[in-house]
């Protein structure tokens, strides 16, 4: 037994120094996604009278869109991920991404929205979706020692892709008259960014090799402790009332949180009086508190439970969105922003291993990958619903916006206590974590 414990260390060692480069790989792919996430400075740019004065509804169609066809991407790129590997899928992913958003760079006025809503919402949605499923499955089989937390991590990295475009882009809107007029022209520059580092992530990606298992999830003879969950294929978890929970759970906390990223800008502006570039700024910020909710709050979830987690997630989400319109102190407006934030990002960050502690991780790329069907309809259902009822004064009924998505997510609370971990496949007893 000693001997072969031995033998196999140098091989859990040579493991243990691979998966750290993939994680890099990783972020750098899910960066370049989050940049998705600065809408709200190019929507109120793009609804300038000097610009291409678009209305709130209008300024809010690329975005809708490109959360629209995530689903499509990210259950394509489950099932060939789970099937061919993660490297193909990234680097297709990343590449569509990247093409679309240069794409929507030709978009130069008002009467061009169909090109920005072909490029930004649909190749760039469809590409997001392909690529953003590839870390979350591939990481929880490199890390299965901590699962949670690695998941948050990677899944942090898209929430930090604002921090970085946010700022960037309102500096260059505001700093070039060309660019004022046409906000759209930074999309090419963002687009060969995009391209040059996710293909450089994406060249990581690689599977474990068969038996692997490092950390606190092996014994000293090298056989994992536990497996995170049953083993299902995707049908089996369609057959079973908890993957609809969860993915309900999921399309709650979107569409709560969505409706203020969709709208952060405008909405700092109208409620608390920012400047336009205090808004870009705050949505940079925002960005922050998104990537670290995912982190903060998966981390959470490995010591106080998952649905617990998610129940804390939406009550701490719909009290914030309730007070958020009444919040004319920027101080109060920041941390209200930051509270929905944290937890639209938590959502994301939870979720994955969420569903692996159900599922399993075998087919954790199919699964989880439909289970994102949550992200469109909340992507969709949120910014449309928002800004029909802010309407299009200058003012805007944000009161009557916010209370609606805060009042869902609040009755949406009642969902984790309801969702247990379903019995393996011929109904023998579940896995014990």
């Amino acid at each position: 037994m000693a001997q072969q414990a031995q033998q196999t260390e140098p091989a859990k060692q040579a493991w243990t120094a691979t998966r750290w480069p993939i994680l890099a790989g990783a972020l750098l792919v899910q960066l370049s996604l989050g940049g998705v996430y600065a809408w709200s400075t190019f929507a109120k740019a793009l609804q300038s009278e000097q610009s291409f004065g678009l209305s709130h509804v209008a300024a809010t169609i690329p975005f809708e869109t490109a959360i629209g066809m995530i689903f499509l991407g990210s259950f394509l790129g489950g099932r060939i991920q789970d099937r061919r590997g993660p490297r193909v899928v990234g680097l297709a992913g990343v590449t569509i991404y990247a093409l679309g958003i240069i794409l929507a760079s030709f978009a130069g006025s008002a009467d061009y929205l169909w090109l920005l809503i072909l490029g930004y919402g649909v190749l760039g949605g469809f590409g997001l979706g392909l690529a953003y499923i590839v870390p979350i499955a591939l990481l929880q089989k490199w890390f299965p020692d901590k699962r949670g937390l690695i998941t948050g991590i990677a899944v942090a990295g898209f929430g930090f892709g604002a921090v970085i475009t946010s700022p960037v882009a309102q500096a260059m809107i505001s700093g070039s008259p060309e660019f004022a007029r046409t906000p759209t022209r930074v999309f090419l520059y963002f687009g060969l960014a995009y391209l040059v580092a996710g293909l450089c992530g994406a060249a990581t990606f690689r599977n474990p090799p068969p038996g692997y298992a490092v950390g606190a999830a092996v014994t000293e003879s090298g056989k994992p402790k536990v497996t995170p969950g049953p083993d299902f294929t995707q049908a089996e978890a369609l057959r079973t009332p908890q993957w609809y929970m969860l993915t309900a759970i999921l399309a709650i906390a979107v569409l709560g949180g969505i409706s203020l990223v969709s709208q952060a800008a405008a909405t700092a502006t109208a409620v608390a009086g920012f400047s336009a570039a205090d808004a870009a700024t705050l949505v940079g910020v925002m960005g922050l508190f998104n990537g670290g909710g995912r982190m903060l709050w998966a981390a959470v979830s490995d010591k106080l439970g998952r649905m617990r987690t998610f129940t804390g997630i939406l009550v701490i989400l719909g009290a914030s969105l309730l007070v958020i319109p009444h919040a004319g102190s920027p101080v109060l407006f920041y941390v209200l922003a930051a509270l929905i934030y944290l937890c639209y990002g938590g959502a994301f960050g939870t979720m994955p291993s969420t569903a692996g502690d159900f599922f399993g991780l075998k087919n954790a790329g199919s699964i989880y990958g439909l289970m994102l069907i949550a992200w469109s309809i909340g992507g969709v259902a949120g910014p449309l619903l928002s800004s029909a009822m802010i309407g299009t004064t200058p003012d805007g009924n944000y009161v009557l916006a916010f209370s609606t998505v805060g009042i869902i997510a609040l009755i949406g609370a009642i969902l984790p206590f309801l969702t247990k971990r379903p019995n393996v496949p011929g109904d023998r007893p579940p896995a014990r974590r």
